[in-house]
């Protein structure tokens, strides 16, 4: 059995798919399952049961015996919620909590940590340990996921496998469901769809111009790719960031978004709204040597290549993958 939380969202269910793919039936999937718009990710997925995140720990009590790997993908991911009790209930003590479980029954896990740790990337992008207790994130979902990270990094006691992976900007199918926090691809083709154009963020530092504000935008079909490589290959413990290594701007992204649409640009510059113009970042790119110094060799996706298999195959006709 191998168990994937988070597995009705955006992420956890690309996953699932890739194991789906990869021959993998036995899938535990967690999560709350309350949104049937969420739901719609898994509808054609193979797996043998589904568990309410509430009632994991018990389940893996019982169960413990049967189960041989372990993804922690969800989270509650919104960067614009100011609640630290949320993040302190579903983030850092579900974790330890599930942690705790893998110590206890020796299973190996996989978690998700973030890229909003690193806050303005006062620090750089390197997934060292010797920095993750100064690095300040900019809201308290960063904080949430660094708290971990340095709890994690800190334990007597750990899984004897375990791996935490910085995602990136993430996008790609499956993010029907997520509002708001949907990347940036996904705005622009539904803004692109309903208006013609697209509103871009200017730059309210002078040395990025208007729409070059730089991101390391990774497809998550890369991304569950790593994954599964950590799940095959469990002799490497650590934080290890994923994305690709290579920034790019929202221009750029924006750029291909309408050409993958076949529609003239049209792109409009508006005002960072002001409550969150200081918890902007204007530029993120994770230092990849520490993946590829394990073994990981396979190469990432390009922008180009992401956004036009995105739209093209998923978006315009509304595809799950």
């Amino acid at each position: 059995m191998i168990i994937v939380t988070g597995a009705a969202g955006f992420i956890g269910s690309n996953l699932v798919r890739k194991l789906n793919d990869e021959g993998f039936k036995d899938i535990i999937l967690v999560d709350d399952f309350t949104r049937d718009d969420k739901n719609k990710n898994f509808e054609d997925k193979t797996f043998s049961q589904q568990v309410h995140r509430d009632e994991l720990f018990s389940w893996i009590d019982r169960n413990q015996r049967f189960i041989q790997f372990v993804f922690h993908i969800g989270a509650r991911t919104d960067t614009a919620e100011f609640d630290t009790a949320v993040f302190d209930k579903l983030n850092m003590g579900y974790s330890q909590k599930l942690w705790k479980k893998c110590v206890e029954y020796g299973l190996p896990l996989v978690y998700a940590s973030s890229a909003a740790t690193y806050g303005n990337g006062e620090l750089g992008y390197d997934d060292r340990h010797d920095i993750i207790e100064q690095l300040k994130p900019l809201n308290p979902y960063g904080e949430s996921k660094n708290n971990f990270d340095k709890w994690a990094v800190n334990q007597v006691q750990s899984p004897y496998s375990w791996v935490g992976l910085k995602f990136f900007n993430v996008y790609g199918p499956n993010e029907y469901h997520k509002g708001r926090m949907a990347s940036v691809i996904f705005q622009s083709f539904n803004q692109i769809r309903a208006t013609g154009k697209m509103k871009l963020f200017r730059s309210h530092r002078p040395e990025f111009k208007d729409g070059e504000q730089l991101r390391d935008f990774i497809y998550v079909k890369d991304l569950v790719d790593v994954l599964f490589f950590f799940m095959n290959n469990r002799k490497n413990t650590g934080i290890y960031n994923l994305g690709t290594g290579k920034a790019r701007s929202f221009l750029d992204l924006t750029k291909n978004t309408f050409k993958a649409m076949s529609v003239k640009e049209n792109i409009e510059f508006i005002d960072t709204p002001e409550d969150i113009r200081d918890k902007y970042q204007y530029f993120t790119e994770a230092n990849m040597n520490k993946l590829r110094s394990v073994g990981y060799t396979k190469p990432f996706t390009s922008l180009e290549d992401g956004v036009a298999d995105y739209v093209k195959n998923y978006l315009i006709s509304h595809k799950y993958n």
